[in-house]
């Protein structure tokens, strides 16, 4: 399978044979996204300025939802979107426990607690089978995770939260760019809002930023009062003193978007299609030439999903498997900048505090104590990623 020509997008590091680690994932910055900074940088606004909007209305257009509303990080958009929800202290949040920890605290933020779903033991999303039975009565939202950039099952997800009347979020920071079911994710189809991240190791990079896509008008409106102080100008209580007047409702955050960051994620989400293909062509290139082999499992693709492949994560089989710490140590040694995905949220010290337990979800453990994530990002040429190959064999063979 052809992944792509060497030429074909920018930001090539050099190479782990040349001295230098490939690493699990990168950014892919050219000359236009620096360009587009740049004219910002030149321009009359650094922030709250048109370039934002520019980017919520092409973030919009890309997923197909009504709205998108940005904000300075990942995280940032979780805590929004939980607030907005009207999740609050006494609530529950059910989700992944294979996820950054950010999409749990988000419900330590706003007073509720996250209540954690065992995960299907091959995808790493949450086992929709199992959400039925975490439902209470305090029980507000389930949050899907779409991890590694393959889509949750969110038909089955909604069909759930609506017989019990929940709200769903969709955790999409490893997403961008995939579908369910032929639609894009950030659709909001089967949820009420989805969360997007711009980290440099995403899909696309605003340096640091996130977004909230929804087709709900009031949820827009809340998301852009809540990452401004909670600060409107639209239908205030009391007849304006004039042009200058606002009014605070809530207090809400300071959670803005620059417009340089905005006029990056413009310029990258122009190639988002360009680097999710690339993505796929690696995997398949892994995929041909892991198939079959007895030292660890490749990851999946169901029938409903279209993934974007933000990792690429192996589950170590039998003796390898119990090595783990030998073969990631010595993938490291031979340059290969690989990484785990995820330690589960609730085996975190302050969540021990909390009173969470190991056992809580066996199979997202099992998936813990078995996943590597090896290097896949747009801008590795045919020759990084046939390093990676050759170097997974030498070390499993040496095993």
């Amino acid at each position: 399978m052809s992944i792509g020509n060497d030429k074909q997008l920018p930001g090539k590091p050099a190479l782990s044979n040349n001295g230098c680690m490939i690493p699990y994932s990168r950014q892919c910055i050219d000359d236009d996204d620096i360009a587009a900074v740049v004219s910002i940088l030149k321009s009359d606004y650094l922030t709250q300025g048109p370039a934002v909007d520019a980017f919520e209305s092409a973030l919009a257009a890309y997923a197909g939802a009504r709205y998108a509303v940005v904000f300075s990080s990942g995280t940032a958009a979780l805590h929004a979107a939980y607030s907005v929800a009207g999740i609050g202290h006494g609530d529950e949040v059910i989700t992944s426990p294979i996820t950054f920890v950010a999409t749990a605290n988000a419900a330590l933020y706003v007073g509720a607690r996250p209540v954690f779903v065992d995960v299907e033991p091959d995808t790493a999303n949450i086992n929709t089978e199992l959400i039925d039975s975490a439902v209470t009565s305090r029980t507000k939202l389930i949050v899907p995770v779409h991890y590694a950039g393959h889509p949750a099952d969110m038909e089955k997800i909604h069909t759930i939260a609506r017989s019990r009347k929940l709200m769903v979020i969709e955790d999409a920071c490893h997403a961008m760019g995939a579908r369910y079911q032929g639609e894009p994710i950030g659709r909001c189809t089967y949820s009420d809002m989805t969360i997007f991240s711009f980290h440099p190791v995403k899909h696309i990079t605003t340096g640091e930023g996130g977004a909230v896509l929804t087709n709900n008008n009031e949820l827009y409106k809340k998301l852009r009062q809540f990452r401004t102080h909670g600060i409107t100008r639209e239908h205030c209580t009391t007849p304006p003193d004039g042009a200058w007047y606002y009014e605070m409702r809530f207090p809400g955050y300071n959670y803005r978007m620059t417009d340089f960051q905005a006029a990056l994620g413009t310029s990258q989400l122009n190639k988002l299609d360009a680097f999710v293909e690339k993505r796929r062509g690696i995997a398949g290139r892994y995929h041909e030439s892991f198939r079959g082999n007895p030292h660890f499992d490749l990851p999946p693709e169901r029938a409903y999903a279209f993934s974007s492949y933000h990792l690429y994560p192996l589950r170590l089989r039998g003796k390898c498997r119990e090595k783990k710490q030998e073969v990631f140590t010595l993938l490291r040694q031979r340059g290969l900048g690989v990484q785990v995905h995820y330690i589960p949220v609730y085996v975190q010290p302050y969540y021990k505090e909390l009173g969470y337990r190991k056992g809580t979800c066996p199979s997202a453990e099992d998936f813990y104590q078995s996943e590597i994530s090896i290097p896949l990002y747009p801008s590795m040429s045919s020759s990084d990623v046939e390093h990676v190959i050759d170097r997974l064999g030498e070390v499993f063979e040496a095993l």
